[in-house]
């Protein structure tokens, strides 16, 4: 059998263990492997399960519909407690030829759906085979060169099952034994960064383990049977590293674990949340929402991949959990800029503008959130490799401090951004916006120096304004009070919290003004409506404005939650960007505030009346279907812009139509705007479309 993975690496495949039962996780984790372009699928099959009232039924349904599809290694594994020397799964046999027996039985039923068969799962594991119940290996030696024979007998290639941790002495007492005589493969497991903590590497691990073959005369195949990285710390962009080191490997083949994470429900073997890493190691979370390394990858394919991370590196800031010095602004320049979320909708276009007034920016973002990447990408291009990145969650905090150390201004627009997405996992919602805000201020008060600290907050804070007495007004709810619906909602509106997402909100929010009033941070709030423009990758939890064009321009149906009338005053990012610089210059001159920032009363539509525009720009919006009211949803809000215009000389530059005009383009033809763009141009035309 040829050793190493050859000139193109080791042949790939995943990991998923399948419980009796689970056949729309097994249908899932099929059609990923189609959307990844990965063949081989190892799971397990459970004596212990077989044994069970419906376990012959499952892998009657299991087996047969894996073989269709993927190119099966099922692993033999977990001894029924009836027939152990203790009742539990991980014990030995009191017969080891009862092992050859059953993997015969499963030869012969459904031998026809895979070519290899693996001999248990990490042996020297005591979650997997109690050796305390077998001192020196003799039982398992006996288990494995039986089945082994016997599963060779049949046809069947044979693997012994990985070594968790890799083990050469341990591997060099089995082959003492006698077991490999008729092993194809020898597996070996590792998980760097997540429970590996020794510095070998792949090729070091792997000449250890052929050192020992050799001595015995043996030639079988050395495959890395699992590996993995957990991203329990939200660390996603780690999986790449991990995955593509594996990759350079010198085995025939390797297996990632896993396709899903295990679901915070089901206990693992190491008890029910014993270990929080057991739990997130799949390419999507437990409930199917693609991590990083699963978009570029089945976006791009492993290549695609490869580049991603070696442009990511290049752009790397280099982040560690000691504490840094601070490091101070060079002189003459105005100093770091750290964007928290700089590669979201907002943050791209800020960090863009930043860049071309010739700052040093620090972009920190996790790139958890669908199109961040190409942002990334985007960013690096326009800026010529400019913009330092440090991809950390804001749940990191020792990662968190570092990368504050180098700020003199903090602009703090990283957030769970959905009230939908907190409605369904309030408890990540307040993790992300008020415990990752509370995070980057301890960070800033403890670094040393008073960042100006510039926090986008929503206007979320102030509840569904259900007391407002409104009336419906052609295609559009207006308050009854005339001077309300002229000048909008200022900042004397009391706070009043409605959903998890306002809730989390409000409370980084008034977090954030404390920390002014109580340790001298220089902060500002800023409560903002609705926003819209380029980089914004809508959805119909959030970004409704590039969610309907979106829609519009593919002639796709577009669902209005509600009766389309309510109505929101639209900033077009641009004028976001112009305000969050007058802050940053403002911050310290002025007491820590909150203010209100939007589009104010002369950009306020309603989503029919957003739909209209969409016409008169020469699209063809469809007609929409309509849904109920969300809860907290606000039927009326307009900001009262006048305070923070008095206070900075701010004041919006676009119209409606202008700013929707530049969003078309950009979602119609990919057109980028120039960095540090502010007034429309040829490149914006919209004469494709009309």
């Amino acid at each position: 059998m040829t050793r190493g993975g050859g000139d193109r690496g080791p042949a790939l495949g995943l990991i998923e263990w399948l419980r009796p039962g689970e056949h729309a996780r097994a249908e899932a984790i099929c059609d990923d492997l189609d959307a990844l372009g990965v063949r081989h699928l190892r799971t397990h099959v459970s004596w212990a399960d077989w044994h069970t009232t419906e376990g012959q039924d499952w892998y009657a349904w299991l087996l047969p519909y894996l073989g269709r599809r993927v190119e099966l290694l099922p692993c033999f594994m977990y001894t029924p407690p009836s027939l152990g020397l203790a009742p539990h799964t991980a014990s030995p046999p009191r017969d080891p030829k009862a092992y050859a027996d059953f993997l015969d039985l499963i030869i012969t039923r459904f031998g026809d759906h895979f070519d290899w068969v693996e001999l248990w799962n990490e042996p020297n594991n005591l979650l997997d085979w109690n050796w305390r119940l077998d001192p020196g290996w003799q039982c398992f030696a006996a288990m494995i060169r039986g089945a082994a024979h016997w599963a060779r007998q049949r046809g069947k290639r044979t693997l012994l099952g990985g070594m968790a941790p890799i083990d050469p002495g341990w591997l060099d007492q089995i082959a003492r034994l006698g077991a490999l005589a008729d092993i194809d493969a020898v597996g070996v497991h590792g998980f760097p960064e997540t429970w590996d903590t020794d510095a070998d590497t792949w090729p070091e691990h792997i000449d250890a383990i052929r050192a020992v073959l050799d001595r015995h005369g043996l030639d079988p195949a050395v495959w890395i049977t699992e590996a993995g990285y957990s991203t329990w710390r939200y660390d996603e962009s780690r999986q790449i590293d991990v995955l593509l080191s594996l990759l350079q490997a010198p085995a025939e083949r390797v297996y990632w674990y896993s396709g899903h994470d295990l679901h915070p429900e089901v206990c693992h073997q190491a008890g029910f949340h014993q270990d929080e890493r057991h739990y997130h190691f799949g390419l999507k979370t437990a409930d199917g929402a693609p991590k990083l390394l699963y978009r570029l990858w089945a976006e791009r394919g492993l290549a695609g991949v490869r580049r991603f991370q070696d442009r990511a590196e290049r752009l790397a800031a280099p982040v560690h959990r000691r504490r840094p010095r601070p490091a101070e602004p060079r002189s003459g320049r105005r100093g770091t800029a750290l964007v928290t979320g700089g590669c979201g909708f907002v943050g791209t276009n800020l960090a863009a503008r930043l860049l071309a007034d010739g700052r040093d920016v620090l972009v920190l973002d996790n790139l958890c959130r669908p199109g961040a990447e190409a942002n990334l990408e985007w960013l690096a291009e326009c800026a010529g490799g400019r913009p330092r990145v440090a991809i950390v969650d804001l749940r990191d905090v020792h990662l968190l401090r570092d990368a504050v150390a180098r700020a003199d201004s903090i602009f703090h627009l990283a957030a769970q951004v959905a009230v939908t997405t907190s409605l369904a996992d309030p408890a990540a919602d307040f993790g992300i916006n008020a415990g990752g805000t509370l995070a980057l201020l301890e960070a800033a008060r403890c670094c040393g120096r008073r960042p100006r600290f510039i926090y986008t907050s929503t206007n979320k804070v102030y509840g569904a304004l259900d007391d407002l007495a409104l009336q419906r007004r052609g295609q559009r709810w207006e308050p009854a009070d005339a001077a309300l619906c002229a000048r909008g909602i200022g900042e004397e509106r009391p706070l009043q919290f409605c959903s998890p997402y306002g809730c989390s909100k409000g409370a980084a929010d008034q977090y954030v003004l404390d920390f002014g009033r109580t340790y001298g941070l220089p902060t500002l709030v800023l409560r903002m409506s609705c926003i819209y423009g380029p980089h914004q990758n809508g959805n119909e939890d959030q970004g409704w404005v590039a969610h309907f064009m979106r829609r519009t321009l593919d002639r796709e149906p577009v669902t209005l939650y509600g009766d389309g009338a309510q109505v929101r005053d639209l900033l077009y990012v641009d004028d976001l960007v112009d305000a969050l610089l007058r802050a940053e210059a403002a911050a310290g001159d002025l007491p820590p505030a909150a203010y209100n920032l939007g589009g104010g009363a002369d950009r306020a539509a309603s989503l029919l009346e957003v739909l209209e525009t969409f016409a008169r720009l020469g699209l063809a919006p469809p007609a929409p279907a309509f849904a109920d009211w969300r809860p907290g949803d606000q039927r009326w809000y307009v900001t009262d812009t006048r305070r923070f215009c008095r206070d900075t000389g701010w004041e919006p530059r676009y119209r409606l139509d202008q700013g929707l005009r530049l969003l078309a383009a950009w979602l119609a033809a990919g057109v980028r705007p120039p960095m540090g763009a502010s007034d429309p141009g040829p490149l914006y035309r919209l004469g494709a479309l009309t």
